[in-house]
């Protein structure tokens, strides 16, 4: 895949080698028909038409992707999943968008801010960062091959670099938010109205879906991560989003981006778990709670004295109210609703990163209307402020327990077949005080059995117990324990997480032996990765996986340091023309 990617590559770079020095003319003249168009420089149309294009591909892959290893389990090889190849694509014509924002500009300085790359060759900030962020996503796919050569197949969708992947497509609408300013304030036709309301309120809906796609694993209900981060990422997707699209679209703009998000999530839904695909359904946050809240907090007038601290007050409006009416949504649609036990812990994560994607958005939003941000230091210590208080809120989350001693005694009764064997459960806790009486949850998960026609529940099965009394559960339906099906008993309670196998087929690939379904037996409970992750590999040094982990973080920081390179680069000097415009009194 790197191969062709490479060949492409060069057969790109060649057409922009020949409209760099003139002789073709062909790019030019696209770019500006659609220029003229939508009244923007060639440099901005043809790019956002291009990565709009692309960037929806990329999605639809990355969903289907995560459907099929929830559906099938491990890939037998990376050209093996036909996801990958809409992933890549999308990804790779990304980054060439950001790359056809550098390359087009010829006889012109492409705004202000523009970047010197030769004498007479500057290119745009925002095209720097799409392709800056296609480039970093794009790395992230031959480092995933390694990483799983290294480490085993981490089958989740947290693994270091599937976050390369999604952070950087999701990222780069912050890219595309800065082109299309910098198009508006160069446009071909001054005179005209500046018009791309909508089209920067899609691109606001994209940023919402970008972001929230790093909780995908709770939407599909598979997540291997407690509950509580669940919310915590909903909270800063909405801040971020919401709040710089408020800010800058003005009234009931939210509410037209998050309509977008959910159209668009909706399609690729319905593609990927309806009957064209046919893999497990995935749902996903409606955001309309949150939507709702900033618009009610836009009324006060706080939000034009003041807009920083307005997006923090909406961020913490975001993380209480905005939640709450979230939270009625994901009762009625998801697979793990939130009990009342989680919500102290909820808040607390909730609210300080509400507030500190709520200071982010609005300095985004500050940029994008081309008002000043605060001084230097202050700006650079807002956003590291809002990193630091993410990576401590998703640390928190991280933290599990494994309680020690711990075992269930698991009586089997065979149901009707449907496929294969199928069976009832009746689950005896030892000890009985094991899991209190509001957990996050407690249930038996069957996945990776294959998607097609003949496999229950297109792959995935999750029955939440009932509970008859004290450490005593039982099944609400039949489960499968045959073919290639996992299916495992899971514990979530507070920092308690844990989990034991019922059946898990023999997979000689990786030299793991059958764990039968028999029909009664006691178990131990194990740290939960060692079920849900069983291809992953623990036969390296521990230092090697926090060395490479690291790596990747740094990568993605260094990310997050060139947007807010960009960002306050077109702010600085946008202001700096816009007061040597003014003429001396």
């Amino acid at each position: 895949m790197s191969g062709s990617a490479g060949v492409i590559g060069l057969i790109l770079l060649w057409v922009g080698y020949l409209h760099r020095t003139r002789r073709i003319t062909w790019l030019q003249r696209l770019a500006d028909g659609l220029g003229r168009l939508f009244n923007r420089p060639g440099w901005v149309a043809l790019p956002v038409a291009l990565f709009l294009a692309t960037i929806l591909t990329a999605l639809l892959g990355f969903i289907w992707d995560v459907s099929l290893h929830i559906g099938n389990g491990r890939d037998e090889g990376p050209l093996a999943n036909p996801a990958h190849y809409f992933i890549l694509v999308g990804l790779f014509f990304l980054f060439t968008a950001g790359m056809t924002a550098i390359v087009l500009p010829l006889d012109e300085k492409p705004g202000v801010a523009a970047v010197r790359i030769t004498r007479t060759w500057y290119a745009p900030v925002g095209g720097i960062l799409i392709a800056g962020a296609g480039l970093y996503a794009l790395i992230g796919f031959p480092l995933d091959d390694i990483w799983h050569r290294m480490f085993g197949q981490d089958v989740t969708l947290w693994g270091p670099t599937h976050l390369m992947l999604i952070g950087g497509a999701g990222l780069s609408l912050v890219g595309v938010l800065l082109l299309e300013y910098e198009g508006r304030r160069n446009r071909p036709d001054p005179s005209r109205p500046e018009g791309g309301w909508l089209v920067r309120s899609f691109a606001f809906g994209g940023l919402l879906i970008g972001l929230s796609v790093f909780g995908v694993e709770f939407d599909f209900g598979v997540e291997q991560f407690r509950l509580v981060l669940q919310p915590m990422l909903i909270v800063a997707a909405a801040a971020i989003a919401l709040i710089a699209a408020r800010l800058t679209l003005g009234p009931f703009s939210t509410l037209v981006v998050v309509a977008f998000a959910a159209t668009v999530r909706g399609v690729v839904a319905w593609l990927v778990g309806g009957p064209i695909i046919d893999a497990p359904r995935n749902v996903f946050p409606l955001y309309l709670g949150a939507a709702v809240v900033v618009e009610l907090c836009a009324l006060l007038p706080l939000a034009r004295q003041r807009p920083i601290w307005w997006g923090a007050l909406a961020g913490a409006g975001i993380a209480t109210a905005g939640l709450l009416l979230e939270s009625l949504w994901i009762k009625a649609m998801f697979v793990d609703a939130w009990p009342a036990a989680m919500w102290p812990e909820l808040l607390a994560m909730a609210i300080p990163v509400g507030i500190a994607g709520g200071v982010v958005g609005a300095l985004l939003a500050l940029v994008l209307r081309g008002e000043r941000l605060p001084r230097p230091a202050v700006r650079r210590g807002l956003v590291i402020a809002a990193v630091l208080i993410a990576a401590a809120a998703t640390t928190n989350g991280l933290l599990t327990e494994l309680p020690d001693n711990a075992s269930a005694t698991v009586a089997l009764t065979d149901a009707d077949p449907d496929g294969g064997r199928m069976v009832r459960a009746d689950i005896r806790l030892d000890p009985v005080d094991l899991v209190g009486t509001d957990p996050e949850w407690i249930q038996i998960l069957a996945w990776q059995g294959g998607v097609g026609s003949d496999s229950p529940g297109r792959g995935l099965v999750v029955d939440q117990l009932e509970r008859v009394d004290a450490g005593h559960y039982r099944s609400t339906r039949p489960v499968p324990v045959h073919g290639s099906w996992k299916t495992v008993l899971r514990i979530q309670d507070g920092r308690t997480q844990t989990a034991l196998p019922i059946y898990m087929a023999a997979d000689p690939g990786i030299g793991a032996v059958e764990v039968p379904a028999l029909e009664s037996f006691r178990r131990d409970f194990v740290a939960e990765i060692t079920v849900l992750q069983r291809e992953r590999s623990f036969d390296h040094p521990a230092w090697l996986f926090t060395a490479a982990g690291l790596v990747v973080l740094l990568c993605s920081l260094a990310l997050i340091a060139a947007l807010s390179w960009g960002a306050a680069r077109i702010n600085d000097r946008y202001l700096r023309a816009d007061r040597a415009a003014v003429p001396a009194p």
